[in-house]
């Protein structure tokens, strides 16, 4: 049967090519097809637009040209980044997959964060040894929608820089931060972050896939993943991307264009999409930061105790409603993400959690139709298990009584114990 109506809600997973990007970049996929490095003047051409959009990007974010580093996607420069060091790293427990997998490759301490998914910047402080050269942390996280105290963390890297020139130190220290989920909603500018590197993904703002950038401050000297034909300053050999450059540059700016009302417009969506969810389902659970300031506008993280979030995904794609129950690499294997467990959520929330993520095109009758189907599945999978909402009611109270220990546990005391506020989680 066909759905009533087709609803998506994983924006954080994949969003849609805006039309003016679209258009930005068709001409170099059809008539302005040169290759940038051949020597005549058509691709002379090329050259020229594809450094446009490198100086256009360069002043969204406050930085010089030469500093950029064009890659295909967030992946690579997140790998590219961490190739910079050959030291001791830091970094959060609920960071990418591409970052704690990078991470992976060198001596490394993982940092724990809150119930609530926030690095506190004094134990960055403390994870930091002599022989650390770099600390990476995400400035939003995509899966409970965090947004992190990276300025803070900046001011704990800096200080250490000092201590280790007094102290006539010559390890170098350098902070790293992926902005991929963040630049949608939020002002990305290198230097009030504070960060040596930064990681951007055209995917994440209604641009193309495949195409990403690092950012690197004079102070880092990158080495090159890629070998050939030294494009990209010689870091990153391979014919350049042109469209899907032109493009990154346009989604950029008509980010920056919309960013305030767009978010706005969002938050109010997400509140919307709350509420109607937690009328219908009292005993839901919401994860995440409360203060508006540190938390994604568009994100939504909620949890159904005893439910399994799969069979939720099924039923909802039949009602016309795409949702994720993660990132989308863990979603692609219907595991429990790294980052539920890192804040502690009990199992049977986490097995039973969805991130819904809303993005331009979400309208009001979007959320209150997708707000209905999925307290409709929920119930249904509720009554087909036996479950009451007074039973459930006792399960969660429960739960959420226990998850401040069990964090506590899981993090040797390195996280805040989180205050609960009904069934919002913190």
């Amino acid at each position: 049967m066909t759905p009533e109506r087709e609803v998506y809600l994983d924006y954080a997973a994949a969003t849609p090519v805006d039309p003016e990007v679209a258009a930005a970049m068709l001409p170099y996929l059809t008539e302005r097809f040169w290759n940038p490095s051949a020597p005549y003047a058509r691709a002379r051409e090329a050259r020229d637009d594809v450094e446009r959009a490198r100086g256009a990007i360069a002043r969204l974010i406050g930085a010089r040209p030469d500093n950029l580093v064009f890659t295909a996607g967030a992946t690579e420069a997140n790998n590219l980044a961490f190739a910079a060091v050959e030291g001791h790293v830091v970094v959060d427990a609920i960071e990418h997959e591409s970052v704690l997998a990078c991470a992976g490759t060198h001596a490394r301490r993982t940092v724990r964060v809150g119930a609530d998914g926030l690095v506190d910047p004094a134990v960055v402080a403390r994870a930091i040894r002599p022989d650390t050269e770099l600390v990476s942390v995400e400035l939003a996280n995509g899966e409970v929608g965090c947004v992190q105290p990276v300025r803070e963390i900046a001011r704990v890297v800096a200080a250490e820089r000092s201590r280790r020139l007094e102290a006539g130190e010559d390890v170098p220290l350098y902070l790293h931060t992926d902005a991929s989920q963040a630049a949608g909603a939020l002002a990305v500018n290198v230097g009030s972050l504070g960060v040596d590197l930064l990681t951007l993904s055209a995917a994440k703002i209604y641009g193309p896939k495949q195409v990403g950038l690092l950012w690197a401050s004079d102070d880092v000297r990158l080495r090159p993943l890629v070998y050939g034909g030294g494009q990209e300053g010689g870091v990153r050999s391979g014919t350049e991307n042109v469209a899907g450059i032109v493009g990154f540059a346009r989604a950029l700016e008509l980010a920056c264009e919309r960013r305030g009302e767009e978010a706005r417009r969002l938050a109010a969506l997400r509140e919307r999409l709350r509420e109607g969810i937690c009328e219908r389902v009292p005993w839901a659970v919401v994860s995440g930061p409360r203060a508006p300031k540190r938390r994604l506008p568009g994100l939504l993280h909620v949890a159904f105790a005893g439910i399994e979030a799969r069979r939720l995904v099924i039923a909802l794609e039949r009602a016309g409603v795409s949702v994720g129950t993660g990132s989308a690499c863990a979603a692609s294997r219907m595991r429990v993400s790294h980052v539920l467990d890192a804040i502690g959520m009990p199992r049977p929330l986490a097995e039973g959690s969805l991130r819904l993520t809303l993005g331009r095109p979400t309208s009001e009758e979007d959320v209150d139709y997708a707000a209905a189907a999925i307290a409709e599945a929920v119930r249904a999978e509720a009554a087909r298990l036996g479950l009451d909402d007074a039973g459930q009611e006792a399960r969660v109270a429960a739960l959420l009584e226990g998850w401040p220990g069990l964090t506590a546990r899981t993090s040797q005391n390195e996280l805040r114990t989180p205050p609960q506020n009904g069934r919002y989680a913190r």
